[in-house]
């Protein structure tokens, strides 16, 4: 259209000043009319190049707005409404607040193409921003992840593409039946050996020694021998596989496993050469306090349970609101406690034999558990305990709602990037799909020229799979693209 004889020649004799000028702009619809003092104050935005563009000609116009009408001056843009009303108010406040609904990286995308920096936008926005693209970059680090699982790179040697299928394996129950079937053998394995762990105590279940002194039953420690073997092989194959070994090594749930099988060998090694080092009675205590570690391994259901994760996550998000929580404790028990000596001192029979010890009473009272070893004989030692119980129930109950809260957040967060990766997903295979449909049809059309007596013709007409756009991967802005998925 810029060179469309049509339009009638744009005024260039500069008898208007631009900051006198009257622009209208359309927007999706909506008109606003600025002047040119008030958008001057800003050059380098987009509305400000208008104010100076007419003296350019069409070409000037047209690399700035998508259609203009000479008559009335008008710009015309195929943008947001709803945004473009939020960025002008930079013109007027100088600063910018995004109204609820907005999508916030179309709002961002909007103010980079109306060249608005983003500075002018508020705090609050900024966070709503920056919490907007944890989200896409987390839903971008999955679809790439799936995406991996489902490439196979040819230029990569056996060896690697082996440690990408044992890594897979054992790592996403979610790819392939027998990964399902792996994960909830290794789930088994955790239940059944905390369950041995609990009846190797039980005292009728245990045998006695040339010695005289009690151990597991065989069948038990066999059992028990079994899944360590399981727990170690397991632990082996995804140290060998995983892409990054010290990341790997450095993990939370990685360290639980190495404590949920290192006691045993370490019991082991013990058993048969610390004899010879120490006394057998220092081995049988080492080995005992070895044993206890073994509850470590009941921390490996984490890793089969998103509940739990998501329970870890909750919890590390609400350290300040747990921290309150053991101040107002600390405070009551200390409070509680001096003033329980100081009322049970006239009572021959006390039980607060000092503010320490008293320490005790307070914790098991303003908890709720009173196991009624330690308690108050007096009346104001009574008053005090029924203060300091209605005390611990309010300390207790405040920060609960908070954490509630993180968990649930959290769990939704989660589902919804989950769905978010595999819409995205859908619409990479949907847009594939066109891809190939337009491609088959021409090749078609050349082969058909040619002839269907050609002997490869069947094959020549199909197309194969390969890597699709991802929005969220790219560096590239579809802006409008992006706006009307949002909305």
């Amino acid at each position: 259209m810029a060179g469309d004889s049509s339009f009638p020649d744009v005024d260039t004799d500069g008898s208007e000043k631009s900051e006198e000028m009257e622009i209208v702009v359309n927007v999706g619809g909506v008109r606003q009319v600025f002047y040119g003092d008030n958008l001057n104050q800003y050059p380098e935005t987009r509305l400000a190049e208008l104010v100076n563009c007419l003296s350019g000609g069409y070409d000037s116009i047209f690399s700035l707005c998508d259609d203009y009408d000479p008559g009335k001056r008008e710009f015309y843009f195929d943008r947001d409404p709803d945004a473009f009303k939020c960025i002008i108010d930079v013109y007027y406040f100088g600063e910018i607040h995004m109204k609820k609904g907005i999508c916030p990286i179309c709002f961002k995308n909007e103010m980079e193409f109306w060249k608005v920096d983003l500075k002018f936008l508020d705090d609050c926005c900024k966070a709503h921003l920056s919490e907007k693209k944890e989200e896409l970059e987390e839903i971008a680090r999955r679809v790439q992840l799936i995406l991996d699982d489902l490439g196979v790179d040819a230029s990569e040697s056996r060896w690697k593409r082996c440690q990408k299928c044992i890594w897979k394996f054992l790592e996403k129950p979610e790819s392939s039946y027998p990964a399902r079937v792996i994960a909830v053998l290794s789930f088994l394995f955790i239940l059944i050996s905390s369950v041995v762990m609990c009846v190797g105590t039980i005292p009728d279940l245990q045998v006695v020694d040339a010695e005289g002194n009690r151990m597991e039953h065989p069948t038990l420690d066999s059992i028990e021998t079994a899944c360590i073997g399981w727990f170690t092989m397991e632990y082996v194959l995804r140290l060998i596989s995983s892409p990054n070994k010290l990341h790997f090594a450095l993990s939370f749930m990685n360290i639980v496993d190495v404590l949920a099988i290192l006691p045993f060998y370490i019991s082991l090694t013990l058993t048969h050469l610390g004899a010879k080092l120490m006394e057998l009675s220092n081995v049988q205590q080492a080995v005992q306090a070895l044993r206890i570690m073994r509850i470590a391994r009941i921390f490996k259901l984490a890793r089969h349970s998103s509940g739990l994760q998501t329970l870890t996550y909750a919890l590390k998000r609400s350290f300040k609101e747990l921290g309150l929580l053991l101040m107002y404790l600390a405070v009551g028990i200390f409070v509680f406690s001096a003033l329980g000596y100081t009322m049970e001192q006239s009572h021959p029979e006390t039980l607060f034999k000092s503010i320490p010890q008293s320490f005790w009473w307070a914790i098991i009272t303003m908890t709720t558990v009173g196991y009624g070893d330690i308690y108050p004989k007096t009346t104001l030692g009574k008053l005090n305990a029924a203060i300091s119980f209605l005390c611990g129930v309010i300390a207790i109950a405040l920060p609960i709602h908070p954490i509630i809260n993180n968990f649930v957040r959290y769990y939704n967060k989660q589902r919804v990037l989950e769905t978010a990766a595999k819409h995205e997903l859908e619409l990479m295979e949907l847009n594939s799909a066109e891809g190939k449909a337009a491609g088959s049809r021409s090749e078609l059309e050349d082969l058909s020229r040619e002839g269907k007596d050609d002997p490869f013709y069947s094959s020549r007409i199909k197309v194969s799979h390969s890597d699709t756009f991802i929005h969220l991967l790219s560096e590239e802005k579809n802006y409008r693209t992006r706006l009307q998925s949002c909305k």
